[in-house]
Order: C-alpha cells, then sequence, then structure tokens
C-alpha cells in the first residue's frame, strides 16, 4: 500500500469560449518565453543588438518546431505509415508527438540560416540561448505531468506518481504509481541551468563552449531519465532510440568543448557585425546595449 505518492491533475486541457486551451502547449510557450527572457538579456550583455537575438528566435522556434515533428515520425514510423495508419497524419501535429532532439536539429538550422543573413555569430548566439534553453525544457517538462504521460516503471516510494487506470500500461493496469520522469528530468534540467550559467560567469566561455556544456549536461541526464521511461520507442540492442541520440549528444557536446578549448579561447570579439565592438557598429544604434 502506498502511503505517499505525487497526484497528477484531473485536467489537462479547459474551454475559452469555443477554444480548447492545452496546458501542455502552455508549459512549452511559458518555457519558450523563458528561454527568450534569458537569452536575449545575457545576448545584449554580450553587446548583441536585441532584435538581432529576437529575429533569430523567431526564425528558429518554428523550424524547431518542424523538426521536432519530423523527428517524431521518423522514431515512430509504424505509426503513421503502418498498416491501416493515415499517412497523411503525420501532418497532424496538433494531434501530439514532436521530439526535444528533432526541435534542437531544427532549431539549429533555422537560427544558422538567420544568424549568417543578420550578420550575428551563430556560436554567441547558442552561448547565450544555452542556460534558457535547459530550463525551458525543465518547464515544458510539467506539460507531461498533466497529460500522464511518459512516465517510468512502478514506484511505491513516497515519489510514486498516481496515474489514472486509462493511462497506465497494459501490463501495470493494477499499479497505482509509477516513477515520475517528469521531475527528474525537470529537477535535472533546472540544476543544469544554474551550474550553465555559475560556469559562465566563472569563466567567461564563447564559441559555443557553453552550448557543448549544454549538450554534455542535457544529453546524460535524458541517457539516465530515458532508459526509466516506459512508452513505445524502437531499440538498438539494449537502448531506447533516445538513450543512442542523448548519449550521441553528450559524446559530441564533449569532444566540441574539448577541441574549442584548445583552438578557440576566450569569447569572441563581437557578436554581431553591428554589436559593440563589431566592424559595421554605430553607436546610434547600440543605445541601450551593454558593454560584455
Amino acid at each position: 500500500m502506498t502511503l505517499l505518492s505525487i497526484p497528477s491533475p484531473d485536467i489537462s486541457q479547459f474551454q475559452i469560449g469555443p477554444l480548447t486551451i492545452h496546458i501542455y502547449a502552455l508549459c512549452l510557450m511559458t518555457g519558450m518565453v523563458a528561454a527568450w527572457f534569458i537569452g536575449s538579456r545575457r545576448w545584449v550583455a554580450r553587446g548583441g543588438l536585441a532584435e538581432t537575438f529576437e529575429t533569430i528566435v523567431l526564425v528558429a522556434i518554428p523550424s524547431g518546431i518542424v523538426g521536432a515533428r519530423i523527428y517524431h515520425v521518423v522514431t515512430h514510423w509504424e505509426d503513421y505509415f503502418g498498416p491501416d495508419r493515415n499517412p497523411l497524419s503525420a501532418l497532424f501535429i496538433w494531434e501530439g508527438g514532436i521530439a526535444m532532439f528533432g526541435s534542437l536539429i531544427g532549431g539549429a538550422i533555422g537560427a544558422w540560416i538567420a544568424a549568417r543573413k543578420l550578420g550575428a555569430r551563430l556560436t554567441a548566439f547558442a552561448d547565450a540561448l544555452a542556460p534558457g534553453l535547459i530550463i525551458a525544457q525543465a518547464i515544458g517538462r510539467l506539460g507531461n505531468w498533466f497529460n500522464q504521460e511518459l512516465f517510468g516503471g512502478p514506484d511505491y516510494g513516497p515519489l510514486g506518481l498516481e496515474i489514472d487506470p486509462q493511462y497506465r500500461p497494459a501490463e501495470h493496469a493494477d499499479v497505482p504509481t509509477f516513477q515520475p520522469t517528469f521531475l527528474y528530468e525537470m529537477s535535472w534540467n533546472l540544476a543544469g541551468g544554474l551550474l550553465l550559467l555559475w560556469i559562465d560567469r566563472k569563466f567567461k566561455l564563447g564559441w559555443g563552449k557553453l552550448f557543448a556544456l549544454y549538450m554534455v549536461v542535457y544529453g546524460t541526464g535524458r541517457f539516465f531519465i530515458e532508459g526509466i521511461r516506459t512508452d513505445f520507442s524502437y531499440y538498438f540492442g539494449p537502448l531506447r532510440t533516445n538513450q543512442v541520440t542523448a548519449l550521441l549528444v553528450a559524446l559530441a557536446g564533449l569532444a566540441i568543448f574539448a577541441l574549442l578549448q584548445r583552438t578557440k579561447p576566450g569569447r569572441e570579439p563581437w557578436v554581431e557585425r553591428k554589436g559593440v565592438g563589431g566592424p559595421d557598429h554605430e553607436p546610434a544604434e547600440a543605445e541601450g546595449v551593454a558593454k560584455a
């Protein structure tokens, strides 16, 4: 008998007139706002223009959503292109199904295109965004709590998460509480965001090194937490698909950081051509922009 447990919310959406508001979407939007706010302040502190950061983000967000959907469809191929399935449903993103790793790939492509057009350094943008991004991911995980999804195996301890019968896996239909993987990842990501902020304040990292550390922190946490989850996944040997991806992300981040530490010490001399210190800098354009 479980004496203590974490209750799950009894709602995942609500109505405002004819409009259905999904709480999961609100969590994602709140995370985006947090990442935007933290990243913009960090970008301006490095000498960049706030409007440049905003433009890059506005391009990166939709490209990230597209990447997230493509990754999900590819890793859940049978759900859309299997027997008796409707291939057009792969386009129905409002029915759910996005993946964080896909959003990173899609967002990076969009950010690279926008940064190149605006004369901004992608590495500086990535470093400015990194702490806020992992904090945004922590906030987004609250959406899984409201949806009662992506939890772990049975857990009868005080941190066991109550799951309603209709959301339980068939093999554990009589189990009332499961491991709260949303809480594990949320806590890990919040701690990771604070760690990245502290590291950057102390060591003044640049040239993408802080984002490389983000890859290490996020990938490591996701690797272990993903192994606890019970939702459907394809496997590569003993590892779930996202565990393999998380491991590759963490190892790539470690390799990138080690390489940049040797080849790109310190920080970029400027973060965008029109920003403080940039070759096209004009003082009138940079009013209100803090110097690094």
